[in-house]
């Protein structure tokens, strides 16, 4: 029974090696978790900002004074970039600290093809919500941001876990639907920003981390 069981030992080994040289591994579900923490955090303080500026996510610039609508899309910017920072510093730390425990390497040929092949559909997708903002086409601009970022995961998917790939599926589909529910932008951004991003991390963690 051994001898039959080694060849099928071996197999896998060399399948989980070649797997690892191609793919990305160290994805940490803690860093889903992060990321949808800041989501949800960013999504409610936005909330309460534009309740006080007496607006909606989906308001309309020519109802606004330029003085007022400039101050509100200048903070609005502020709470993205602030957000944005702290979701991906945080997902960073939690990544790399699982690289140091599994002795992969965090930035080699495969990460930077992961980065590469997310990049390119984000920063796509930053241009256009530029343009939408250009055009005061501020209520699409958070179903703007679900689509291209759930397109960025699924380019980037073939380089890392294949779970992320759900998780891009996910946040297409959220996009889509939101775009047909335009003055519920922040609802779905917070949806799927946060908590899609808790209920993978935490998905991810049960699989592979809770036993690391």
């Amino acid at each position: 029974m051994n001898n039959e069981a080694s060849p099928i030992n071996d197999l896998k080994e060399i399948r989980s090696l070649m797997e690892r040289s191609s793919r990305f591994m160290s994805l940490s579900g803690l860093s889903g978790v992060s990321a949808g923490v800041c989501g949800l955090a960013a999504a409610f303080f936005t909330h309460w900002y534009l309740s006080r500026e007496g607006l909606r996510d989906d308001y309309v610039s020519n109802t606004l004074d330029k003085t007022m609508e400039y101050r509100v899309i200048i903070n609005l910017f502020f709470i993205g970039v602030v957000t944005l920072f702290l979701a991906v510093g945080s997902a960073t730390y939690f990544t790399l600290r699982k690289t140091v425990r599994t002795g992969d390497r965090a930035w080699d040929t495969t990460s930077k093809r992961l980065m590469v092949n997310i990049l390119m559909p984000l920063v796509t997708g930053g241009v256009y919500c530029m343009a939408l903002m250009y055009h005061g086409e501020y209520g699409l601009i958070a179903p703007s941001t679900l689509v291209f970022y759930g397109l960025a995961l699924l380019n980037g998917s073939k380089y890392t876990l294949n779970d992320i790939r759900y998780l891009g599926v996910s946040q297409i589909v959220l996009g889509l639907i939101a775009l047909f529910y335009v003055g519920y932008g922040l609802e779905f951004w917070a949806l799927g920003f946060g908590v899609l991003h808790i209920v993978y991390g935490g998905a991810m963690w049960y699989k592979y981390d809770r036993k690391g």
